[in-house]
């Protein structure tokens, strides 16, 4: 029972797909994915978790190429290499956080592509 709640889980927690929205679609302040036009509450609360969950799986692995990008500009193998305060600027971050997304890019190049988990 509990590998069925655990496969369950794990279906539900699968990113919708994110599809592009008509021009004029995304120009109506009101219209969001066609969420409007769904009556039901209970699909409404489901399309819109699968929505939820979406965006967040593309902010975190956006946020991964954000982190392998700033590690590769802050190569020191690199002629053209960029300071951390410059990084910062660039991507309007603190120097602070410059300096983890850094580490935290290069921690993803030394063990693998982002998404896949190591």
């Amino acid at each position: 029972m509990a590998e069925t709640e655990r496969s369950g889980q794990q279906r539900r927690l699968r990113p919708a797909p994110l599809l592009f929205e008509p021009a004029e679609a995304a120009a109506d302040p009101e219209h969001f994915f066609d969420l409007e036009s769904i009556d039901d509450p209970r699909v409404l609360l489901a399309r819109s978790t699968e929505l939820t969950v979406a965006f967040r799986a593309a902010a975190d692995r956006a946020a991964e190429y954000q982190a392998i990008a700033a590690a590769q500009l802050a190569d020191p193998r690199r002629f053209d290499r960029l300071s951390t305060a410059d990084i910062a600027e660039r991507a309007q971050w603190g120097e602070d956080y410059a300096r983890r997304m850094v580490e935290f890019g290069r921690d993803l190049l030394r063990g693998g592509a982002p998404g896949d988990g190591g």
